[in-house]
C-alpha cells in the first residue's frame, strides 16, 4: 500500500468511528444487543461503524455472534 492508498483510505473513515479499542470494549455489550434484536446500530452508531470498516473487528463481532446465538438456540 503506497501513501497516496492510505491517505485515501483514512479520508473515507467515518467521523463516528470509535477505533479498535473502544469497539473491542463494547463488543460484548453490542453483540447482546444484536443478538437480542435490539437497536444495536442505533444505540452505538461508534461501534457500527468500526464494524463495517475493520475487517478484523468485524470478523470477532461475527464470531461472537455466533457462539451466542449458539448458545441462546
Amino acid at each position: 500500500m503506497n501513501g497516496r492508498d492510505e491517505l485515501d483510505r483514512f479520508l473515507r473513515t467515518d467521523p463516528r468511528d470509535v477505533g479498535c479499542a473502544r469497539a473491542m470494549d463494547m463488543l460484548h455489550i453490542y453483540v447482546e444487543l444484536v443478538a437480542a434484536g435490539g437497536p444495536a446500530e442505533q444505540r452505538y452508531p461508534g461501534v457500527a461503524a468500526h464494524l463495517s470498516a475493520c475487517g478484523p473487528c468485524g470478523e470477532d463481532f461475527e464470531g461472537l455472534l455466533a457462539a451466542v446465538r449458539g448458545v441462546e438456540h
